[in-house]
């Protein structure tokens, strides 16, 4: 049965309550994952901790959150969507109050850990209302704002989130996020569509969709880009201190300038995605991927001039998120073409494979930090731009097919 707000969402008006509160939600689980970087200092010095451990946390959190994406998304296609969906943030809420209350390092890994194995799900089910809270033409702007949230959890959540754990400490931080989240589940409950579009085939048949040539292409392509921002990303505090130079009173501000590059990355990233249909908007993202490449080869010379230094990363964050819409569209046209019974797993791709990226630039990062230090991580950053670039040419052949 479908509820009132669903039959009175698909409007021409695209920010309708139901929209607005999935946009919310990515917020909130955007501020969840990315406010450690903002706070990693703080958490490394009240759990007598290295800063490189603490910012493990991040590649953890995303190697949990992987595999635990597409699998949480085929099996959450089997029950009602509406009931899932909240349990699901529920999951996600005890998490982050484990989070504000961990007495030791071990205990904030297994809060961590709890909110990945969920978060991705919760996007990839968000994907899935578009055909019930907007209308077609609205498609692409939903799934840009939709992953945009998280760039607004970069503007406003991670300054604000670093600002309340100097003030007040990095728990309340926490704190907050477990607030918010309980208000935006009972806003959910009254607002969200009740309908479910259950899958009509069997949970393994789901994943014959992985075979598809253009869906690991895609999924390459996103892994390495999200890899080649995060070698340097995970560090970002660190970078704005040590190479840059900018007062630890003005971090929060030099994130505020940074989550701004990032939220235009994500919305013109939107535009992007109109140009075609299937494969063809994410080649467009080859050359893009070419400049990402120089520029964070310039990163290493940050500290010789600051200032171009700080340029350098707005630049580099208003590249981050360019290929996010373009990739949802690939995976999602392939699903409802080919694998129209694959259509939730279809949609968590995107995180799946942005959080692989984030797990292996992270990795990569934390090794070149120790062993070489902050300077180095553009250009190894830089590797994996290229290979981005790499995988947007091979998905040239497959344009003509995908968009008849």
């Amino acid at each position: 049965m479908t509820n009132t707000p669903a039959n009175t969402a698909r409007t021409d008006r695209f920010f309708n309550l139901p929209v607005t509160i999935l946009i919310f939600a990515s917020f909130m689980l955007g501020m969840s994952e990315f406010v450690v970087v903002g706070i990693l200092p703080d958490i490394a010095s009240g759990l007598k901790v290295s800063e490189v451990t603490v910012g493990n946390l991040v590649a953890i959190f995303a190697f949990v959150y992987a595999p635990c994406t597409p699998l949480g998304s085929a099996l959450s296609a089997r029950f009602p969507r509406f009931l899932t969906y909240l349990t699901l943030m529920g999951v996600f809420l005890v998490g982050n109050i484990l989070c504000a209350f961990a007495p030791n390092y071990p205990v904030l890994l297994i809060a961590r850990l709890l909110i990945a194995s969920v978060s991705g799900t919760l996007v990839a089910i968000s994907m899935t209302f578009a055909p019930d809270v907007t209308t077609d033409k609205y498609r692409t702007k939903f799934i840009a704002w939709v992953f945009s949230g998280f760039s607004i959890a970069s503007v406003v959540g991670v300054p604000a989130g670093t600002w309340v754990a100097n003030t007040f400490g990095w728990r309340v931080t926490f704190a907050l996020v477990s607030v918010l989240t309980a208000v935006l589940m009972a806003s959910m409950a009254v607002s969200l569509p009740r309908n479910s579009h259950p899958a009509k085939i069997g949970f393994l048949r789901q994943f014959r969709l992985f075979f598809d040539r253009r869906i690991q292409l895609g999924v390459a392509d996103v892994v390495f880009g999200a890899a080649a921002s995060y070698v340097f990303y995970t560090y970002l505090s660190p970078i704005m201190r040590d190479e840059i130079g900018v007062p630890e009173r003005y971090i929060s501000v030099g994130l505020v300038v940074y989550g701004c590059a990032c939220l235009w990355s994500n919305l013109y990233g939107g535009k992007l995605a109109d140009r075609g249909r299937g494969v063809e908007p994410l080649t467009h993202i080859r050359p893009i991927y070419c400049v990402q490449a120089v520029c964070l080869c310039l990163l290493a010379f940050a500290s010789l001039v600051p200032v171009a230094g700080a340029l350098l990363l707005v630049a580099l964050g208003m590249f981050m998120y360019l290929q996010n819409a373009s990739s949802q569209v690939l995976y999602m046209d392939v699903a409802y073409q080919s694998h129209p019974g694959s259509v939730n797993l279809a949609a968590s791709l995107n995180s799946m494979s942005f959080n692989i990226g984030i797990a292996i630039g992270s990795a990569v990062g934390g090794m070149v930090n120790d062993a070489l230090g902050l300077a180095w991580l553009g250009p190894f950053g830089a590797i994996f731009a290229l290979m981005a670039v790499g995988t947007t040419t091979l998905l040239r052949p497959y344009v003509s097919p995908v968009g008849e």
